[in-house]
């Protein structure tokens, strides 16, 4: 697992060939108030369920609110066989602050 912040993030899709999965692993209602463009919802509470839809091999950038269930999933993730994990520093709010100004934050 890599820890990318989001300015880093920011850098690196621009720069992918192949745009990575943006797994946000937060709950229906935060997602509902900011999320990066793109980005599938899976709150961690369900991923048990939702790991078979999910590519192993794909690159796999994981999302939370501040970075701490993120770590939490995308750990998970390398355990149960994911190889091309990142994990989303400091969350939405990160990106908020540090890429996004105009995102509403929570």
């Amino acid at each position: 697992m890599r820890d990318l912040t989001a300015s880093e993030l920011r850098d690196h899709l621009a720069a992918a060939n192949e745009p990575p999965l943006l797994l946000d692993v937060r709950e229906e209602w935060e997602y509902g108030i900011c999320r990066l463009e793109g980005s599938l919802l899976l709150p961690m509470g369900r991923l048990p369920a939702g790991i078979a839809h999910l590519e192993p091999a794909r690159e796999t950038v994981v999302i939370c609110h501040h970075g701490i269930r993120s770590r939490m999933v995308a750990a998970f993730l390398e355990r149960s066989g994911f190889t091309r994990v990142i994990n989303l520093a400091g969350g939405v709010a990160a990106w908020a602050r540090d890429v996004d100004p105009d995102m509403p934050v929570y």
